[in-house]
This record gives structure tokens, C-alpha cells and sequence, in this order.
């Protein structure tokens, strides 16, 4: 793609002509360029005087020079994020108005180009003198790509990664998130802290890795430095046809130093641009400098109304009245009472409670986050329950007779607490199961991190199957999609879904395509409790085609599990 004019008149300025003088009119053109990305909505103002000769369309043009910019998270929303973060600019005031972004830039009115034409652009404005870059990376929060250049610092092809979610910037956080650990925290740990290793091969792969470090008791900085280096590790295998020298990166991701040091190492003369998180902007504001752009008619007439590319679903409140929720009374603590504890420490949540042998009643009980830190969380259990006790009688008037323990984490968890009683999930669920209702003969269990199928035969597990490569199926994509992506909490997924009149069929088939989809329904300006009720149906169909795939299912089905 060539740039019709000489990537070198944006640099230069070219001095009038003395004899000329009083024949110049000179302007200031300022314009606007506007990304809306994947995750964020970048802004970047940029101005440049032009000299314009009376009668001849030559222009003189100075040196453009960026005057302001701004970087604002979407959170799902970038209709109402572009609305606010432009309320505050005198949109009439600019010249030129001009956005690019993947998707999105289809639903404005404005003018638009294509995110490579805006690369061209923005790499022309902030190349370094004498260097000539191979490449410029794009790493942003939903994919990776390299734009290969030629000597003329034009695309001249487009290298992309898989579909797979591991490695993207947004991945990144949602795993920072899962160790309950911060940006800022992550920042200020050193690149040189050694990498702990994890597959960037699948999404679940590299959850479920972090999952079990951190269960082990691998340092959070050391996990999170191997996440940056699978990051790392996912943008070079992109340059198996390019030059690894003067590389540019750019995109919000260029701001994860820990992987740009990475990338540092393997990439001599790697170039980091200050622009790089909002380079896509600047390309499209340096272009509208050039081109004579749509006029702006107002907020009203922003967004097109016309586009739609996703079927519809029946309500899910279609579907209450099918489905039976069986709860437990909880007992009163008595003294001489002698109980037994059962502690669940999952992937995501760690469970307990304490259950009277007599009558098998539930005296006390909690649940909480596992933070990444499976004894931590089984501590707290234990002290919450040991409060609860406290607040009915002495704990010493009753006893403990054992502790049966399940859940990823129950090896360390069980061993912490130097029991026997430690048993796989499978048992537990068919275990309760039974105990509620003895003719049930199929469970479908959706957790934090796995998604199960058991069979149940006279009460007795006799078929079982589990989520293998895929993370879309389980509850901490639901969780994850739902928060990073639209801002909605775990609590109130159900009560927005159940909303919805429209729920869109998304891909069921990967978490990173679900991913893509929520993002064009945003885009497209579907309803937030129709993309809500989309995701939560995805997770079921995922469920459906690819953990149960063709077993049977019963005549009483049990739904088991944080989801």
C-alpha cells in the first residue's frame, strides 16, 4: 500500500521563496485522528502551518507536530467512551476529522482509513533518522501482527499470529487480575527476575500453568515474568521471514517493559517509539493533514445504524421455569455436636464447610477467592469457620473428627493439613449429587478453570469427560469476558443475561473467537444484555459440543460448579 504523497515532506519544511513574498497565505491546519481499538480508544490532535501560493495548488508544509493526545479504556463500550472522551473537544474547531481502527471505524460517519494505511503513516512521522525499520509490530489487546515494510517504509505484507487469546495484552491482565496481582505491582518487578515457564500453545494451557504455579507456590514475579516471556516468545515467531533488527513496536502491549526487555535480547536495535500507544491515531490524524475529510454533523449523526452480521437467540427467561435450584438449611452448633470439614480448593474459589455427622447437617460455611494461593485461602476458610463456631459456643465443646479435601489445589491443600482424606472432584460432585437426589444420572459441571461431564450409574460415577484444549467452556472466561470486556461483575452476569431479548450467537468454539465476536457486537452497537446473554449461551453451547459432545444425557441432570 503506497502513500500517495513523499513520506519525506512531513518531515522537512521547505523554506518560501523571498521573491514570492506577500503571495502566501498561511494556515494552520489542524486535524484529529481517532483509533477505536480493540480495548481502547485512543485521540491524538495534531497541527501543522501550511503555506498556500495564490493561484497554484502548492503547498509548503512545516513540520507536523502532535499538540495532544489521550488513551481511553472501553471497557466494552467505545460508542460511550468516544461520546465522552470527545465532549470536552471543540470538534468544529479542527480542520480534518479521521479515524481507523479494525472494526469499529465502520460504524462512524467520519472519514476512515484501514489500520495499515495509518501505520504507514505514523511510521513515516516517527522513524528514526538513517534507520530503516523491517517491521513494525502492532501488539494490542486483542492481536498481534507484523507489518513487513519495504525500503520506502511501505506495507508490502502482513504477518498474524493464531486465534488463540494467549499472549495478547488483554490476556495479560485478566491473568494479572487471577493472581490478584496489579499493573503497577508487575511494573516495578524486575526484568531480570527468572521466568517460570508456561504454554503459549492455548489459552487454557497457559491459565492452567499459571493456575498450578501458583499452587505450588511458584513467586507471582516469577509467573509473571513467564507470561511475558510467552508474550515475547508469540511476537518472535512472527519473524521467521523477517530480518530480527530495527524492529518498531508498537501498541498499548509496548508498555509491558518486562517483554519489550524480552524482546530487547533476540531484536538488536529494537525500537520503541514514545507515540506507540496511540501510533494508529497519529497515523490516521497525520493522514487527514493530507486529505480533505467528512465534515462533522454532531454527536447525533456519529455512529451509522445500519450494520448487523450476528443471528439471534431465544430469551433466557425463557427457560426458568425448566430448571429446579435444591439448597440445604443450615443447622445450629450444639455443644458435643462432632463434625467433619470439607474443604474445595478450586482454581478460582476455595469452599468449606463444617458438617455435623449425625445428621449430615451444614453448621457453618465459606466461600472466598483462592488469590493464586491455595493454603492461604484453606487458612482463611479455616478461620472463618473457627468464627462462626465462636460466635454459637465454645469451639472446644465439639470435635473435628476429619477433613476431606478436593479441588486443584488439594494436594498441597491436604498435605498443609496433614490429611488423608484428599479425593478428585469427580467423586465429591457424584458424592453430593447422589445425596440430593438418588435417581440423578448426569452432571454437568462448569468451575473457575475446568468444565466435567459424569454419568451416573446406581449412584456410582461410570462415564466422565472434561474440557481438554479450550478455555471458552469454563467459568473463568465467562467471568473474565464478562468484566474486561464489558465492565459487568461475576454477581450480575445472571440478572443482566436473563434481560436480554436478543442474546447474538457467538463462535462457541474458542475463547479467543467468542472473544472477537463480543467485540464486534460492541462494535455493531448490540444491546450490553444481549451481548451478555450471548456470552452466557456460548458458554453452554461450548459446553454442549465439545465436553459432553454425543454421551447421553439423562433423565435427571444436574448442574453443579461456580457457573
Amino acid at each position: 500500500m503506497s502513500i500517495k504523497t513523499d513520506q519525506t515532506d512531513i518531515k522537512k519544511s521547505v523554506p518560501p521563496d523571498e521573491s514570492l513574498k506577500g503571495r502566501y497565505k498561511s494556515k494552520n491546519i489542524k486535524s484529529l485522528g481517532l483509533c477505536l481499538g480493540a480495548s481502547t480508544v485512543s485521540i491524538v490532535q495534531v497541527e501543522q502551518e501550511q503555506n498556500l501560493r495564490e493561484g497554484n495548488p502548492i503547498q509548503e508544509k512545516k513540520t507536523p507536530r502532535i499538540v495532544k493526545y489521550s488513551l481511553h479504556p472501553h471497557e466494552g463500550d467505545p460508542k460511550r467512551t468516544l461520546l465522552s472522551a470527545i465532549k470536552n473537544l471543540d470538534l468544529n474547531s479542527f480542520d480534518r476529522i479521521a479515524a481507523t481502527g479494525r472494526k469499529f471505524r465502520k460504524f462512524v460517519t467520519l472519514s476512515s482509513i484501514p489500520e495499515p494505511e495509518a501505520v504507514e503513516y505514523a511510521y513515516g512521522f516517527v522513524k528514526p533518522e538513517n534507520v530503516s525499520c523491517p517491521a513494525v509490530v502492532s501488539a494490542g489487546g486483542e492481536t498481534f501482527m507484523v507489518y513487513v515494510l519495504n525500503r520506502l517504509g511501505q506495507i508490502s505484507n502482513v504477518l498474524t499470529g493464531n486465534k488463540c487469546a494467549s499472549g495478547t495484552g488483554e490476556f495479560f491482565l485478566q491473568q494479572l487480575r487471577r493472581m490478584n496481582v496489579t499493573l503497577k505491582e508487575a511494573a516495578q518487578w524486575a526484568v531480570s527476575i527468572e521466568p517460570y515457564p508456561v504454554s503459549g500453545r492455548c489459552s487454557v494451557f497457559c491459565k492452567s500453568d499459571c493456575t498450578h504455579a501458583t499452587n505450588k507456590g511458584i513467586p507471582k514475579a516469577k509467573v509473571t515474568a513467564g507470561l511475558c516471556q510467552m508474550m515475547s516468545n508469540k511476537i518472535l515467531e512472527l519473524f521467521k521471514k523477517v530480518e530480527r533488527k530495527n524492529i518498531m513496536i508498537t501498541g498499548g502491549t509496548a508498555r509491558n517493559h518486562m517483554m519489550i526487555e524480552r524482546l530487547r535480547e533476540e531484536i538488536p536495535g529494537l525500537i520503541v517509539p514514545p507515540e506507540a500507544p496511540y501510533f494508529e491515531a497519529l497515523g490516521a490524524a497525520l493522514w487527514g493533514l493530507e486529505h480533505e475529510t467528512a465534515g462533522f454533523a454532531g454527536t447525533s449523526g456519529l455512529f451509522r445504524t445500519d450494520v448487523a452480521s450476528f443471528d439471534t437467540l431465544p430469551p433466557l427467561q425463557h427457560f426458568e421455569d425448566i430448571v429446579e435450584f435444591k439448597t440445604i438449611e443450615k443447622g445450629k452448633i450444639r455443644p458435643g455436636d462432632t463434625c467433619i470439614l470439607g474443604l474445595d480448593v478450586g482454581s478460582t474459589t476455595t469452599k468449606a464447610i463444617l458438617l455435623r455427622k449425625e445428621d449430615n447437617v451444614i453448621l457453618a460455611d465459606i466461600y472466598l477467592r483462592t488469590n493464586g494461593d491455595p493454603v492461604g485461602a484453606s487458612r482463611q476458610c479455616y478461620g472463618s469457620i473457627l468464627n462462626q463456631i465462636g460466635e454459637a459456643i465454645d469451639p472446644s465443646e465439639i470435635s473435628i473428627d476429619g477433613l476431606g479435601v478436593c479441588g486443584s489445589g488439594r494436594q498441597i491443600a491436604g498435605l498443609h493439613a496433614l490429611t488423608n482424606g484428599v479425593i478428585n472432584e469427580i467423586i465429591a460432585h457424584a458424592a453430593a449429587a447422589v445425596y440430593f437426589d438418588p435417581q440423578v444420572d448426569t452432571i454437568f459441571e462448569i468451575g473457575g478453570q475446568d468444565a466435567k461431564y459424569t454419568y451416573i450409574t446406581n449412584g456410582v460415577a461410570s462415564d466422565y469427560a472434561m474440557n481438554e484444549a479450550c478455555s471458552a467452556g469454563t467459568g473463568s472466561f465467562l467471568e473474565e469476558s464478562a468484566f474486561e470486556t464489558l465492565g459487568v461483575a461475576m454477581e450480575d452476569i445472571a440478572d443482566i443475561a436473563l434481560k436480554g431479548h436478543h442474546p447474538p450467537n457467538f463462535n462457541d468454539q474458542c475463547a479467543a473467537f467468542i472473544a472477537s465476536d463480543i467485540k464486534n457486537a460492541i462494535h455493531e452497537g448490540v444491546k450490553h444484555k444481549d451481548i451478555v446473554a450471548g456470552l452466557v449461551y456460548s458458554i453452554c453451547m461450548n459446553y454442549s459440543n465439545r465436553v459432553k459432545g454425543n454421551r447421553p444425557v439423562g433423565k435427571k441432570v444436574f448442574m453443579q460448579g461456580g457457573v
